[in-house]
């Protein structure tokens, strides 16, 4: 790259485009290429950079900053530019701490603003050292309407300020897009109580914050560790959020929270193995206020459960959800549920997933008790462990709901220390059970609804109990071509139809 001007000091730089320069390939779309150094920004860490980079602030323009350690202790605010770009090779920001931090404790940079955003925006290659006490601030904020590029961020050591978390990023028009790649933070952050800065927040920080999103805006292997209020938090937008892959790990609230429409969860590992005394819930993935929300390929392990540490919740506020080729682990010697489906949400599908549920009570999968009737989908749904009964939660699948259907699933519940639990237990209507396999130590099916179907299925109680209990208030159930090991035990209900079961 040639000669770059040095908008407002009069000053001219050379960089160099050499082979061994990883962003040389992004000189062509600025008209302009500065490194900082050159233009008097000290990397020593000793004295603050942000006058000087306000003397470069310009539109296309890139500024570099060479390997080296560049202190802040205010905030570079940039707002309403085209095309602007900030890149480090091996470049290292150190933060103020919370006491001498000047002006707003909040961001090292603001790069756009809502009603003010950039339109193209680069930012990549930085460590950010918060190892140091009472330090611990939001690197980047950044509003952007076109195109949104953040890679190659890495936050060290646990944020301890009490101010914003790390990340938050937002496309502002519909037709928008971004992508923020390897942003990680995996030491997280403390709880504002135990930080100078107490008192004047609710919990503390996000992780990665994304609640204001219109456009299609990706997360692509972040890595996220212990945060007091969310790891990943991106449900307040209309837009489609997608999280491909990464690393989310003990955060309070939920580790991924997600909305919005069409957005896509693809083959993250979500982690709960640490509870902090403050933490109160920590469950795995939660999506909400949106609709055509995916969850695919996600490993969801839970070995610390708080007890309304869901694995995955799918909340009120969600439309229509699908769970696909996910993978659920819970163990522990709490109460804890792994998929749940809370009353108000709408149609839900749950696809070639497992839930292996070990902890001291709950339920597997629970379909909680709703007035809505879209159709919840169970298909090739595995559930096994060892579980108890603590809080009368003994079933593998609690359905409440109406119109469901439960097609090749499988279910054993034979109950940790001799507890006695039931594969299914079923209080809604129009409930179908079809091609499934049923095993338990205490009734493989329990029905209290309504017009339900179970065909072609494998039923027996470890126990000797009979396959199927029925109770008074239990009409019109229906079985056919089915093994029912030991019969049906019937308390009264009406209706009943048997058509060429086998009961050995």
């Amino acid at each position: 790259m040639g000669t770059a001007c040095l908008a407002g000091i009069g000053l001219t730089s050379t960089v160099s485009a050499s082979s061994s320069d990883p962003y040389a390939q992004y000189y062509d779309d600025y008209s302009t290429v500065i490194d900082v150094t050159e233009a008097g920004a000290d990397n020593t860490g000793t004295e603050s950079i942000t006058p000087v980079l306000e003397d470069l602030r310009g539109d296309d323009t890139l500024l570099v900053f060479p390997e080296g350690r560049y202190y802040m202790d205010e905030q570079f605010r940039y707002t309403g530019f085209e095309n602007f770009g900030v890149v480090g090779e091996n470049a290292t920001l150190v933060p103020a701490n919370f006491h001498d931090f000047d002006g707003p404790q909040y961001r090292l940079f603001r790069l756009g603003v809502p009603y003010s955003p950039g339109r193209r925006l680069r930012f990549e290659g930085f460590d950010v050292d918060q190892s140091a006490p009472d330090t611990g601030i939001r690197a980047i904020e950044a509003n952007v309407s076109g195109r949104l590029e953040v890679r190659d961020v890495t936050v060290r050591g646990e944020h301890d300020s009490g101010t914003w978390g790390p990340g938050l990023f937002n496309i502002t028009d519909p037709d928008g897009s971004g992508i923020v790649e390897r942003f990680r933070a995996p030491d997280g952050a403390a709880w504002v109580e135990n930080t100078p800065n107490a008192g004047n927040r609710w919990r503390g920080p996000i992780g990665i914050e994304a609640n204001q999103n219109a456009g299609t805006l990706e997360f692509r292997r972040c890595w996220l560790g212990a945060f007091p209020n969310n790891g990943l938090y991106a449900a307040g937008g209309d837009g489609a959020i997608i999280v491909h892959g990464g690393w989310f790990r003990n955060s309070n609230g939920a580790n991924v929270r997600v909305g919005g429409r069409g957005s896509e969860i693809r083959w993250p590992t979500v982690e709960v193995d640490a509870t902090r005394p403050e933490d109160r819930t920590q469950r795995g993935i939660r999506i909400e206020s949106g609709r055509n929300i995916e969850i695919s390929g996600a490993a969801v392990e839970i070995t610390s459960p708080m007890p309304t540490s869901h694995a995955i919740s799918v909340m009120n506020t969600c439309e229509s959800a699908r769970i696909e080729n996910t993978r659920v682990t819970i163990q522990g010697s709490d109460v804890n549920h792994g998929i749940v489906l809370s009353p108000e949400c709408g149609e839900a599908t749950i696809v070639d997933t497992s839930v292996t549920h070990e902890t001291a009570g709950g339920y597997p999968l629970w379909i909680r008790e709703s007035d809505r009737t879209e159709q919840i989908l169970a298909e090739n749904v595995t559930i096994t462990g060892r579980a108890g009964d603590d809080g009368g939660f003994r079933d593998g699948i609690r359905c409440e709901r109406d119109n469901c259907r439960f097609n090749g699933v499988e279910v054993e519940q034979y109950g940790r220390d001799g507890t006695d639990r039931n594969a299914i237990v079923n209080t809604g209507s129009d409930v179908t059970i079809y091609e499934s396999t049923l095993r338990a130590n205490q009734y493989p099916y329990v029905d209290t609804g309504s017009e339900t179907l179970v065909r072609d299925s494998d039923l027996e109680s470890s126990s000797g109990r009979e396959a199927v209990c029925l109770y008074s208030s239990s009409s019109n159930p229906t079985f056919k071509k089915n093994r029912l090991a030991d019969g049906i035990r019937d308390f009264g209900a009406s209706g009943v139809t048997t058509w060429e079961n086998s009961y050995e």
